[in-house]
This record gives C-alpha cells, sequence and structure tokens, in this order.
C-alpha cells in the first residue's frame, strides 16, 4: 500500500488516464470546500463521458465533505459505498466519510432540482393544498366541537364537577366588562345609520320610516353581529392567549398529571359563559343602537320621542328574536375557536401570538358566514 501524501495546501484536479477498454480517473490534490467550485466543473465536464472503469485515489490530498460530495456524485452513491470499504489507499476516516456522504445521498437523491413544473399547475397545486389544509382544519374543528359537547353532556350527569367559581369569573370578564365598549360602538352606528337613512330617504319625502330602517337594522343583525365581532377580538384573543401562556408554562401537563381534564377545567367555563354573555350584550347593543338612531332622529325628523317609541313597538318580535337566536350559536363558536387555538399554541411566544391572530381572524370569518347563511335561511321561511 502506497502511503497517502499529504495535501500541501494544492488544489484539487482530475486526470482521465484512458486504458483499455475503459479508462481510469486519477484524483490530486485537496478536494476540500476552498476547491470546490473548479472541482465542480471538472466533475461536471466528466460526467458527460462514459463511467469511469477505477478511481484512483493515491494522489488525493486533504478531503472535507464537499469533496467527498463530488467524489460520490462523480461515481455515485452505490459505488462511493463501495469505494468507502475497498479503498486502502484511504485513511479509516476518510472512508467514513466517504460512506457517509454516499448514504445520504442515496437518500436525498442526487441532489439535483426537481423539474420546475409550469405557473398553472404550479397555480393550481396550491390551490388544491390550500383546498386540502381548509378542509382538514374545518372537519378538525368540527370534531374538536364534538369533544366539547360531550364534556357539557358529561357535565349535565354530574353537577358537582362544575366549577362555579371559574364561570362566574368569566362570565365578569366576558360579560360585565364588555357593556361599555358595546354600548358606545352600537350607540355610535346607529346614530350613522340614522342619519346616512334620514339624508338619503329625505329626498323621497320618507324621511319617517328612518326609524324602520334603524330598528330592523339593528334587531335582526347589526346588534348581534357587531357584538359577536367586538367578541371576537376581545374574547377569543384572551381565552387563546391565557391557554397558551399556560401551554408555554406547562401547566396543562401539570393538570393532567393531577387526574383533572383542561376541557372541564379552562373550555367548558369560558364557552358557556360566552354562550351567555353574547345575547345579553346583543340586548344591550339593541338598545344602544335605538337610542343612538333616536338621538338623530328625533331633532332631524322632527318626530317626537313619544312617536319614536310607538313606531319602534309595532315591530314585530319575530325581528328580534331572527336576531338573539344567532347569538348562542355565534358564541360557541368564538369560544370553541379561541380556546382550540390556545391548545394548539406551542410553547414559545411567537407560536402564542400567531395563534392568537389565527383565533380572532377565523372567529369573525366564521361569525359573517354563519350570519349569512342564517340570513338566507329566514328568508326562505319567511322571518
Amino acid at each position: 500500500m502506497r502511503p497517502q501524501r499529504p495535501s500541501g495546501g494544492q488544489g484539487g484536479r482530475l486526470e482521465v488516464v484512458p486504458a483499455a477498454g475503459g479508462s481510469r480517473v486519477r484524483l490530486r490534490g485537496d478536494w476540500t470546500l476552498p476547491h470546490y467550485t473548479a472541482l465542480a466543473h471538472a466533475v461536471a465536464g466528466l460526467k458527460e463521458r462514459p463511467a469511469p472503469e477505477r478511481l484512483e485515489l493515491d494522489q488525493l490530498g486533504a478531503l472535507d465533505t464537499a469533496g467527498a460530495a463530488l467524489i460520490v456524485r462523480l461515481v455515485g452513491p452505490e459505488q462511493a459505498q463501495s469505494l468507502a470499504r475497498s479503498a486502502p489507499q484511504l485513511a479509516a476516516e476518510r472512508r467514513s466519510l466517504l460512506a457517509a456522504v454516499a448514504e445520504a445521498t442515496a437518500h436525498t437523491g442526487t441532489g439535483t432540482a426537481p423539474p420546475r413544473l409550469p405557473r398553472l399547475r404550479r397555480t393550481l397545486s396550491a390551490l388544491g393544498r390550500r383546498v386540502e389544509t381548509g378542509a382538514e382544519e374545518v372537519a378538525a374543528g368540527l370534531a374538536f366541537m364534538g369533544v366539547v359537547v360531550a364534556t357539557f353532556a358529561a357535565g349535565a350527569l354530574r353537577p358537582q364537577r362544575w366549577r362555579l367559581a371559574a364561570l362566574s369569573h368569566q362570565l365578569q370578564r366576558t360579560a360585565a366588562a364588555a357593556v361599555p365598549i358595546v354600548a358606545l360602538l352600537t350607540f355610535a352606528v346607529g346614530a350613522v345609520v340614522a342619519m346616512l337613512g334620514a339624508t338619503v330617504l329625505g329626498r323621497f319625502g320618507a324621511a319617517v320610516f328612518t326609524v324602520d330602517l334603524v330598528a330592523y337594522a339593528f334587531l335582526r343583525e347589526f346588534a348581534v353581529v357587531l357584538t359577536a365581532v367586538l367578541l371576537a377580538g376581545r374574547s377569543a384573543s384572551a381565552f387563546t392567549a391565557e391557554i397558551g401562556a399556560m401551554k408555554a408554562n406547562e401547566e396543562l401537563d401539570a393538570m393532567r398529571a393531577q387526574g383533572f381534564n383542561p376541557l372541564e377545567m379552562l373550555v367548558a367555563p369560558r364557552v358557556l359563559a360566552l354562550v351567555i354573555a353574547l345575547p345579553l350584550l346583543s340586548f344591550v347593543a339593541v338598545i344602544c343602537g335605538l337610542a343612538g338612531g333616536a338621538t338623530v332622529i328625533v331633532p332631524l325628523v322632527d318626530l317626537p320621542p313619544s312617536r319614536f317609541v310607538a313606531l319602534i313597538g309595532e315591530v314585530a318580535p319575530s325581528h328580534y328574536l331572527a336576531g338573539l337566536v344567532k347569538a348562542p350559536l355565534f358564541a360557541f363558536v368564538i369560544a370553541v375557536i379561541g380556546c382550540r387555538e390556545g391548545l394548539k399554541s406551542g410553547a414559545n411566544a411567537q407560536s402564542v401570538g400567531a395563534h392568537t391572530t389565527s383565533a380572532v381572524v377565523q372567529s369573525i370569518f366564521w361569525v359573517i358566514i354563519l350570519d349569512a347563511a342564517a340570513a338566507l335561511f329566514f328568508v326562505e321561511v319567511g322571518w
């Protein structure tokens, strides 16, 4: 066995030696990262010729991972693994390096980039992946809703397991603390709707019908939708951040280790509190929205306050029920999304923030979708 020569800092190169029945390739100098570009061009040029019959490594100097990858590219992963097993001119550590690179290349392919698909196929493929991901997310959300409903059913059979203190605390946070912002927002929106209605309808001599516009708008849609959107940004984000922080601090694991169910301890009180709070806040929104409308309509249309109240009283109660019946559904969806995103978050602040944003966006999205579906349903049934 010829001794391996030191590198001497010489740049690596290839030499092709013609031989009967094939060719031999002799490797010289350092096959290392500083010489990678020149060696890669040499290997690419040699790949266009027939495969070499033998690889001579007697003149090989230094060798690192980059050089080993070029040797694997030259002879292929299988031949490189065989060479690593039966190359006495290589030291043991270099045979191990060559074998490791050859095995990794065999698992990951040759390293060449996959063919680039046409733009239309790439667009359709990305759209298909998004649709598939969305469908899986909806299915997982529905499954989580089923688990929450099962938790409530189990709690109904064992009322002693309800955490009334936690429920009272969540009611105070989601209902009582939200009354000022709900009242202020709906009062302002009611005043704006009344002003627009009086301006437009006044051109046709029908300004008095602004009362009906404000009443129908708030009884059927604005009160419950505005309240749901506010709670989606206020409560859903709070649920996600709180549960996500507890998961990051491993408090959920501690609960499970002590035999407590996080769904009963954390999710159920928040969902039930929001289901109770949203209808109550929707009633506050209706009163404040009508009050905002009256603030504009009474002086602008020259309508006595008693007449305004009388016109409101002529609106059928079914319009109020059409809006109120949607409130528990919106509340349930908002609370479930907020709690689920908190349980999905990772053990770091970035993940908690991302899932908090996702909870708000999803909650508002599904509130609008469900409201549109409910509006179509009520039109069909004649409400």
